[in-house]
């Protein structure tokens, strides 16, 4: 909703913030600092372009980015300030549109197996398939988009050790910060931004905490480990309310 009708400040980062955090979380488990590590991010909207800006801030080195109209790529690394203030300050501006010294036109299918620590699909669905699964060549996957990996391309990813970040949890940012725009209008109450982004770092870091934990226990995938705690919370819930036995 609209700010002056009870909407939530912080939602419309929210999903890219969630997606940012979780890219922290991972690299962390995984011992890369996110110093310097390359990362390709398709998508330039609310979702990748945003997870792309503050993963620039806490410096990322953004080498790819697309949007519907085509990808660009700098070896040396993308300014994202630059690059989203130019596609927001004028309604209807694409990538097409921008231009750099050192820039490099690729495709969004040339963006997925960039030679990247990082890759955010960020876009569309079915975008890793069983053809383009074998040739990505990041160590890590964090999707932004809702089911960008198809099933084909997940398996030949786990078989590759590719890591994958599921968009179950990735990109769960948004919705739970429409939970806390309910939570506030039920209060009749608006909490700074400040406060939003504090209790979403707070939930985002808690859910990938669990999701890691399974995984680990069970010796398989993130995005299993994170089916795994969701049925477990279905489970327990049924139970304590009488309705499995």
């Amino acid at each position: 909703k609209p700010i002056p009708i009870g909407g939530s400040l912080g939602r419309g980062e929210a999903t890219g913030r969630g997606v940012m955090l979780t890219t922290r979380e991972i690299a962390k488990k995984l011992h890369l600092p996110l110093e310097g590590a390359r990362v390709a991010v398709q998508g330039a909207g609310n979702v990748g372009g945003t997870a792309a800006k503050l993963l620039y801030r806490e410096g990322c080195k953004i080498v790819a980015l697309s949007d519907v109209s085509g990808g660009i790529y700098s070896e040396e690394g993308l300014n994202m300030e630059e690059i989203m203030d130019f596609l927001t300050e004028e309604r209807g501006r694409l990538l097409k549109d921008y231009d750099a010294p050192g820039l490099v036109r690729i495709s969004n299918e040339e963006l997925l197996v960039q030679d990247v620590d990082i890759l955010i699909p960020a876009a569309l669905e079915n975008q890793i398939t069983e053809e383009v699964a074998p040739n990505i060549k990041a160590k890590i996957i964090v999707e932004g988009a809702n089911g960008p990996t198809t099933v084909g391309g997940d398996k030949i990813l786990e078989e590759n050790g590719v890591v994958v970040v599921p968009d179950i949890l990735a990109n769960s940012g948004g919705v739970t910060v429409s939970y806390f725009e309910w939570v506030q209008n039920l209060q009749s109450f608006r909490w700074e931004e400040e406060e939003i982004n504090r209790r979403l770092e707070n939930i985002m870091i808690k859910a990938f905490d669990e999701v890691w934990s399974k995984a680990e226990e069970a010796a398989t995938t993130l995005r299993m480990g994170a089916y795994m705690v969701a049925v477990d919370r279905i489970v327990t819930a049924s139970q304590m309310r009488g309705m499995l036995f």
